[in-house]
Formats: structure tokens, sequence, C-alpha cells
């Protein structure tokens, strides 16, 4: 056969391009159309809408997964019509979700016989949401119980100044103050030296980030926990101090990479994670995962009872109504590369970072922040007063760069650090599952091609630019 339903598909819709009622008529934008159209017609008119749109497999900016196998798309297709909360109705999809909530918390090194529980979420920042209302909750629930007065002024949270946003907006729709410890030029992480002096008796948590959005760094963790330790020994029967990890990026990379760093549920005082699937959980956009150590660090009153296979099933999520293909795409995921498959795709994507890092840094030019070597992520600053290899001075910017390289179809961002570092700008390439070895040199001979190019330009149009260019999460 000359054309397979594909590609018979792919002709009907350019045949509305050519001489069709719709291609001659003026499509509403803004309100309703006063009839219908054909579906095909309306297919190919939105796809040609969405034309001019950056590649996402050439999306070097974003964290979130491109690319899903065939089966995995089948059955999320199958499954979108399913409503997530109705677990009455759809008890085996219930059954999906309970699972990779287990599956984390084993991944997590959840204490044996623990009555850990968790839930999945729209990605992880409706996950660090619900982590920082049972932080607040619990907080509030000691404070009553020893006869502090919790009202006298609002909670507050600690963390890096290289948080996401979303813990800003947690903080602002729950009335707490957000007390950010500065990075620096030569710290991108939580400085160990002076986080205790933002807790007081008020502090409902600190949060450790596995995986910055900036850099890809991790906060030290293992010796967050002792400092904590140490103050939960001298403040005992008084106010407790816990940790949230928000591993939206490394919470399903580390395991697989780097499985005796001490993170996660193993140290004492974590006592809930948060985490992105559609990042390195390898699932497309619109799932999120928080697990909390035991019952006892998620107050009661943010858990709900459905019916659940004649029984009762604990909710805790703030979304109602949702798709279940992402939970389900989570768990095909977890069936369909085990352990080992998690691995070797992580570290393949691992050795491709560094490998882009090489070639960046062999260039002579940048200033490596990140070299790949723990999460994918290769980000770099230009270094003061920067000269080619024949001695060229170099004129352009990052901006510049990043200009360059989106006409070769990547997306690469260029953006200032967060406070205590905001007068640097770096660029920041994510590598993904999906960027092959092939890919990769691809973009790197792109790469120095626009290097070659902005050494012979005669205009630059971000001489004054500052703050963000792309997209950085």
């Amino acid at each position: 056969m000359l054309y397979g339903e594909e590609n018979k598909a792919k002709l009907r819709s350019m045949a509305f391009g050519y001489g069709s009622k719709e291609k001659g008529s003026v499509i509403p934008k803004y309100r309703l159309n006063e009839e219908s159209i054909d579906p095909d017609a309306a297919k190919a008119l939105i796809e040609n809408q969405l034309l001019d749109e950056g590649n996402s497999r050439l999306n070097m900016a974003t964290f979130c997964q491109t690319y899903m196998e065939k089966q995995a798309v089948e059955l999320m297709a199958e499954t979108l019509d399913k409503n997530a909360i109705d677990k009455s109705e759809y008890p085996q999809t219930a059954e999906l979700e309970n699972r990779c909530v287990n599956i984390l918390a084993r991944l997590w090194n959840a204490p044996k016989n623990s009555d850990y529980l968790g839930t999945s979420t729209v990605g992880s920042s409706e996950a660090c949401m619900l982590a920082g209302m049972a932080m607040k909750f619990r907080w509030r629930d000691k404070a009553k119980k020893r006869g502090f007065d919790y009202k006298a002024k609002n909670p507050n949270l600690v963390m890096s100044s290289a948080y996401q946003v979303c813990w800003e907006k947690f903080c602002v729709y729950w009335d707490v103050d957000l007390r950010v410890v500065p990075v620096t030029k030569n710290n991108m992480t939580l400085d160990l030296d002076t986080v205790m002096d933002y807790v007081d008796e008020y502090t409902i948590g600190i949060v450790g980030i596995m995986g910055t959005t900036y850099t890809g760094e991790y906060d030290d963790i293992k010796a967050l926990d002792e400092l904590v330790r140490k103050y939960n020994d001298e403040h005992q029967g008084g106010h407790e101090l816990v940790i949230h990890i928000d591993g939206a990026s490394g919470g399903m990379f580390t395991p697989f990479t780097e499985p005796d760093l001490l993170w996660d549920f193993r140290l004492d005082n974590v006592v809930s994670i948060s985490t992105s699937g559609h990042k390195y959980g390898l699932t497309y956009p619109g799932v999120g995962w928080v697990v909390w150590r035991s019952k006892e660090y998620l107050p009661s009153e943010l858990i709900f009872e459905v019916s659940y296979l004649g029984g009762q099933m604990p909710t805790m999520a703030i979304n109602f109504s949702r798709s279940a293909s992402q939970i389900v795409g989570q768990y095909y995921n977890f069936l369909r590369f085990g352990r080992q498959g998690y691995s070797h795709i992580h570290l393949k994507t691992q050795e491709i970072a560094t490998l882009i890092a090489d070639r960046i840094e062999h260039t002579g030019l940048f200033e490596l922040y990140n070299e790949g070597s723990r999460m994918p992520i290769v980000c770099y600053k230009l270094k003061e007063n920067a000269k080619y290899k024949d001695g060229t001075e170099v004129v352009w910017n990052l901006y510049d760069l990043s200009d360059r390289l989106r006409m070769h179809g990547w997306q690469v961002p260029a953006y200032s650090l967060p406070d205590g570092a905001e007068e640097v700008t770096v660029q920041r390439v994510v590598c993904r599952a999906d960027l092959t070895f092939n890919l990769a040199e691809a973009f790197v001979m792109d790469f120095r091609e626009c290097l070659d190019d902005l050494k012979k330009a005669h205009v630059l149009c971000n001489e004054e630019k500052t703050g963000s260019y792309g997209y950085t999460h």
C-alpha cells in the first residue's frame, strides 16, 4: 500500500488548507463559531496555529519529559476519560495510585513497618503545597498543646534563595513568612553555616532541595539533618524542627544514580518528600507525588476518607477532578523499566550531560557551575574578559547566544541567579532521557557554530539585557 492510514490522515488534514471553505473564512478567535465545522478542518486549523512553536525535543530549558513510549501514550489516551478522584467508580486506578505511592516510599527508604502514606498530585507544585500545609498544621497543633502563643505572628518556612516559585505561592496562600537564606556566587546551595540563624519557634520546617531549578545542585541534606537533630535535642519538650525534601528533579533520579547518598527517609528528621513524576519519573507533564514517613506528620484534618472497594481510602489532594491518565502513565513506567531500567536511562542521561559539559568547557569561554556529574544539568557563565583562542575578545552575552541557538531550533535559557548572586547571568542545558548521543553531538556542533557566528557578528541585540530569557524550570 502506497499510503498507510497515518499518511492518509495527513493528506486529509492538508486538503483543508487549499481552497476549503474554512481556509477562505475568518475563524473566530475569542468567541464561539455560529456553526459547527468539520472535525478534520478543526484539527488542521489548530495544527496550523501551533506551527510557530518550538520543537519540544529541542527544548533544553525544561525538565519536563517530552517523550514517552507508544504503548504508554496509548494507555494514557485510553484512560483520559477516567476521573482519578472517583475511587469507587475506578477502583483499579486507585490501586495503581496506591502501588505508585508504595513504590516511591520504598525507593525513598521509608522505615520498615512504618505507617507511611502519600498521594499523587498535579505536578510537584501541588505536592509542595500539601507538604507545607502538613508542616504548618502540625506545628500549630503541637504549639497549642504546649500552650505556645502561635497566633502572635505568622509562622515561617526556611529555605535557600534557589527555591522554586511554588514555595513563594504556598507562603502567600497560607499566611506563612518565607525566610530565605541567600546563596552566593560560590555556593548555590543552602548555606549550612547560617541556616539556623533563620530558625525560631515559629518555624514550621526547613526545605532541602534535591536539584535546584537554577543550577541543578543538591543541598547537603545529611549535614542539615545533623543541625536539626542538635536543635531538637536542645529543645526537647518544646519546638520541634522538621525537614521537607523538595525532590522535584532529584527525587526520582538520585535513588538510581547514587543509591548510597543519604538524603531521604533514612535521615530521622526528613518527614516528607515531594517529586515530579513528569521530570525524571519519565512521565508526560501533569503528575507529582508526595509521601510522608508516618501518619504522625500529616495531621488528620488534612485527610478525607472516600469509599474504595467497599472500604475507606484516605485522600488529601488539593485538586479534585482530574484525569487518571498520568497516574496510569507513571505506573506503566515503573512496571516497564524497573530499577535496572531507570538506572540505565538516568546514567546514560548523566553521561550525555558530562559530554556536553566537556565540549562547552573546551571552548575556553565558559566557567561551569554544574558539569552534569550529579543531576544531568549543564550550567555555565561567561568567563570575565572572555576571549577566543585566537585572542579575539567576546563582546556578546549569553542572551545573544540564546538568540543564535534559537535560530537552530534549540531553546536554551539565559537568566540571572537568585538573591545573593543576582549579578551573575548563566545558561542552563537540561538533559532528559530522550536526548540521544547523536542529538547531543548535533547540539554541540550547533553550539560551536553559534560561537563562530557571534565572533563575526556586527549587530548584537541584548547589550543591556538582564533577568530571564526563556523558560527556566
